[in-house]
């Protein structure tokens, strides 16, 4: 499905079915059409243009991974979900520098949006901490994960590569590497 912007800003429906079909044309107009209100708040509240574009970011990929996974049910307009998104991110930014909260200048209409930056920063934390038990995991149990789940090699491939007898010795090999990664990950 090819989805084509008449106009620069795109209505909501043409974002989420963007979204959907990995459209990145889709992806820039939501960045040209709403950052600007980002950037403004932002400015307003102790920040500056570089943290505007790192909150922006991030909330994007909130909103991209709630409509990916299929949970994403607007109950307002988006403009309204991404101000409220970028303000909860931005007040969690400014807690956690100390700085003060109470007076911050809105102009935009705000949601509830907790959850989805809670489930955002889950994420993020579990990526981190998979990241270093990989990184400790060691050869050639990391190279074996990467290969099999990140580059998607087959069980043959691997087999090769690391010269098994057999495509069940190499399986037998990531099923054990896959243990050792789990119990790094949950000592962590």
């Amino acid at each position: 499905m090819n989805i084509k912007f008449n106009n620069q800003v795109p209505t909501d429906r043409e974002v989420v079915l963007g979204i959907l079909n990995n459209s990145e044309e889709a992806l820039n107009k939501l960045y040209a059409a709403y950052f600007p209100m980002v950037l403004q708040f932002i400015l307003n509240n102790s920040g500056d243009e570089d943290e505007a574009k790192d909150v922006y970011q991030e909330t994007i990929i909130v909103l991209y991974n709630k409509v990916k996974e299929g949970s994403f049910e607007l109950s307002s307009k988006l403009k309204t979900y991404i101000y409220s998104v970028s303000r909860r991110i931005w007040l969690k930014k400014l807690t956690q520098r100390n700085k003060k909260t109470s007076n911050i200048a809105d102009f935009e209409e705000v949601l509830v949006v907790d959850d989805d930056v809670e489930q955002h920063e889950q994420k993020d934390l579990q990526f981190d901490k998979m990241q270093e038990a990989l990184e400790n995991l060691g050869e050639p149990c990391k190279t074996i994960i990467q290969d099999f789940y990140i580059h998607n090699l087959s069980m043959q491939d691997i087999c090769e590569k690391f010269g098994y007898t057999n495509a069940d010795n190499a399986k037998t090999q990531k099923y054990k590497c896959l243990q050792r990664l789990k119990k790094l990950f949950f000592n962590n």
